[in-house]
């Protein structure tokens, strides 16, 4: 079990992940300093748009938080300047960091990362960016709207999160592109708080990396605009409220879990879903907020702690626990591997939070594998 220090854990983490990149690109020299892992030679037109949009989108809701701790704001503070900064650098044609928003087809993914990030952080990275940085965000994530089109799986939510974020900036946005995805989802709903990921199912923790996150906040955003939108709210979240929990019993005593399916390169932004269910207070009853804070620190730990996990300079590796790198696909290269962040989601909580505040408290796996006689599990209602 770990103390009750594990929000300065988490907090250190998280920047020691995220500093690299937007310390870099907000000096504008993100291109020149971080290198390329991968397996495919194209990941450079991708991979630094992948590095912002995936950080900022796990850390938003600490940037727009207000800790209490002077020592944490001040590097609260620090870090939301620099993602400011930042996205002035990704957006800015002139540039030397300007990042690829119109050719070929994974910018549509990573500028719904970016677009997630604005609107879990409206006021430190929207509003507070000053008005030649805000027309070229809304001319980026407009450039991704081409003949492009995504796949037809999760990626129809990339394009429903980009108009989402269109909407919050009070740009024209296309209604259809958001409802598309949405209604395809609830036909891919396969039960007990799972989506198929496409017309199949296939073991992997895209529920977790896209599909439950981005429903909840696609909705939250513009969910009111229709009544059959509306409709899917309550539905969206008791779905996720349950994956959520088969996810925290997906982690062992050990904090490790199973290594199965695609872009588990992603470390534990696995976990996404279990993070933003507890970030929004809508954990199962069963699950309480301390127990979900020590089976995360556990995963985190046992993770980032892995000898290899970064390079000499900082920047993260491909793989899981350490340098794996056939663990990754040929889709997979450094910056996409920022999506771990999104783990740290829980960090937009106050520190008088039952998250944080309470004692630590043992993991459903902890407890049934000593001993512990506990409830059994069982399916929601579809």
């Amino acid at each position: 079990m770990q103390d009750q220090n594990d929000r300065a854990y988490w907090v250190e983490a998280a920047c020691k992940i995220a500093d690299p990149v937007l310390e870099a690109l907000s000096e504008r020299r993100l291109k020149r300093d971080m290198p390329v892992e991968g397996k495919t030679v194209d990941r450079k037109e991708y991979t630094h748009l992948e590095a912002l949009g995936r950080t900022l989108a796990g850390i938003a809701p600490w940037l727009e938080s207000s800790p209490g701790d002077p020592g944490e704001e001040a590097l609260r503070r620090r870090r939301a300047e620099l993602a400011r900064e930042s996205i002035d650098a990704a957006t800015d044609p002139g540039s030397p960091d300007y990042c690829n928003f119109t050719k070929g087809n994974q910018p549509i993914v990573d500028a719904a990362f970016l677009a997630h990030a604005i609107l879990r952080a409206p006021n430190e990275l929207w509003e507070k960016l000053d008005g030649r940085v805000k027309e070229n965000l809304k001319t980026a994530l407009k450039a991704t709207r081409s003949g492009r089109k995504p796949g037809f799986n999760n990626w129809l939510l990339f394009s429903a999160m980009i108009e989402a974020a269109l909407y919050r900036m009070g740009e024209p946005w296309d209604a259809m592109r958001v409802d598309y995805a949405l209604r395809q989802h609830d036909q891919w709903y396969v039960g007990d708080g799972a989506y198929s990921d496409g017309p199949r199912f296939h073991w992997d923790y895209y529920n977790s990396f896209v599909i439950h996150p981005m429903l909840i906040d696609v909705l939250s955003e513009v969910g009111h605009v229709y009544p059959e939108w509306e409709r899917m709210r309550e539905p969206v979240l008791a779905r996720a409220a349950r994956y959520a929990a088969v996810l925290e019993r997906m982690i062992s005593p050990e904090g490790t879990y199973p290594i199965i399916g695609r872009s588990i390169a992603y470390r534990f932004g696995a976990f996404q879903l279990l993070s933003q269910i507890a970030l929004m207070r809508r954990l199962p009853e069963n699950l309480r907020p301390a127990q979900v804070r020590s089976a995360l620190t556990a995963v985190i730990k046992r993770t980032l702690e892995a000898k290899g996990t970064f390079d000499e300079r900082g920047w993260l590796r491909i793989g899981v626990a350490g340098s794996q790198p056939s663990l990754g696909e040929g889709y997979i290269s450094t910056g996409s591997l920022y999506l771990c962040t999104t783990v740290f989601l829980p960090l937009g909580l106050p520190g008088d939070d039952p998250f944080w505040s309470d004692p630590p408290e043992p993991w459903t796996s902890v407890r049934v594998f000593r001993g512990d006689d506990i409830a059994a599990d069982h399916a929601i209602p579809n």
